[in-house]
């Protein structure tokens, strides 16, 4: 590939950044603000990187309309490390918690917090994922220390188009793939996490946004670094964070502030997955989407190429045809095969529109 020519990068994570941002970290890798040293070179308690760690924070809270009873903290461990932090820290308060398994990220949530108390799914786990029970079946417990949801499953392709109901029990919800796309009332919630490495930075760093009256019974076992109350006592800094994850996200953040914050990243949403739905329900077949359409994720889309169940080799040769034109990382989730394009923030319409513009050209040689 020309080093003029860009990919056209629809991975699901770590997933595109936006090439402004990673020419403003190119600029400054071998010296930060002249300091003839890079960020990754500096203590995590200099005064560079404590400005990074508090604008970061800032900007999620204006990003977001953060209310003041709300902490945000980074820690590290992935989402995989949240599902064990969001139990050791809030599951004490009954013993138990609801589940919401609705793909797979949710599954591996519910599978992990069986760890540390008694959880109770709400529905019982589909077959194949691609659908979301109506809510009047859930059997919710009242009693539950707190109720988690994934509000996009990434590998699935469901996204939960409201916040649900559970009559006083606190929301924990999983945001590592939707978080920043659109807007969402903060206070519904108990606690927000997700992994930065799709909408907001690099690998490394997981937001959590919690609310400060659920944290104070923390289970003996729990680490210090998964400590929601010391991470935050600690500003962050309990350990040594992932500073150069931090600070490009800081850049990312900054980034969608000058492009009309989360209320355009939402336009740019809704008009990317919708050309792109468009595109399949309009192929007579050719490309189908396996998800009801009511919990279509506009973020992580899988379809399959050659009829409903999908032609193996055809969609082989998609993936070949798709990435001698520089587009990358359709492949779907090893666990359900197909295609799969991720548009986050990042991702362009004019990147979906050209994605767009290559099927329908397959579809005419293939059909």
């Amino acid at each position: 590939m020309g080093s003029s020519q860009s990919a056209l990068n629809f991975g699901a994570g770590p997933a595109k950044l936006p090439r402004e941002v990673l020419a403003e970290v190119q600029g400054e890798l071998l010296s930060y603000q002249s300091t003839g040293m890079s960020l990754m070179e500096m203590s995590h308690r200099s005064k560079e990187y404590d400005q990074i760690n508090k604008s970061s924070q800032d900007l999620i809270r204006e990003l977001l309309s953060v209310p003041d009873n709300y902490r945000i903290i980074f820690i590290q461990g992935g989402g995989l490390g949240a599902f064990a932090a969001v139990a050791m820290n809030l599951i004490g308060r009954t013993g138990s918690a609801d589940y919401a398994v609705t793909g797979t990220w949710s599954d591996k949530a519910a599978k992990e917090a069986q760890k540390y108390g008694t959880v109770n799914l709400v529905f019982p786990k589909a077959d194949k994922p691609g659908s979301v029970p109506d809510p009047g079946q859930w059997k919710l417990n009242p009693d539950a220390s707190y109720f988690y949801y994934c509000d996009n499953e990434t590998v699935d392709g469901v996204e939960f188009p409201y916040i649900p109901e559970t009559n006083g029990v606190p929301i924990v919800v999983d945001m590592s793939s939707n978080i920043m796309t659109r807007k969402f009332d903060v206070s519904k919630f108990g606690v927000i996490f997700g992994g930065a490495q799709k909408n907001i930075g690099p690998a490394g760093a997981v937001v959590v946004i919690y609310r400060e009256d659920l944290i104070g019974n923390v289970m003996k076992i729990t680490p210090s670094i998964f400590d929601f109350g010391q991470v935050a006592k600690n500003n962050s800094v309990l350990n040594t964070p992932a500073t150069f994850s931090v600070y490009v996200m800081e850049k990312v953040l900054q980034w969608i502030k000058r492009n009309g914050g989360v209320g355009e990243m939402e336009n740019q949403s809704a008009k990317k997955s919708g050309l792109l739905y468009n595109t399949i329900r309009n192929s007579n077949n050719f490309y189908s989407c396996p998800i009801d359409e009511n919990v279509r994720s506009r973020i992580n889309i899988p379809f399959r190429v050659g009829g409903p169940n999908g032609d193996e080799t055809l969609e082989e040769k998609f993936l070949i045809e798709a990435e001698n034109r520089y587009m990358y990382q359709l492949k779907g989730h090893r666990s359900v095969g197909g295609i799969r394009a991720s548009l986050y923030n990042a991702v362009s319409l004019s990147d979906v529109e050209l994605l767009v513009k290559f099927m329908k050209e397959f579809q005419s040689r293939n059909q």
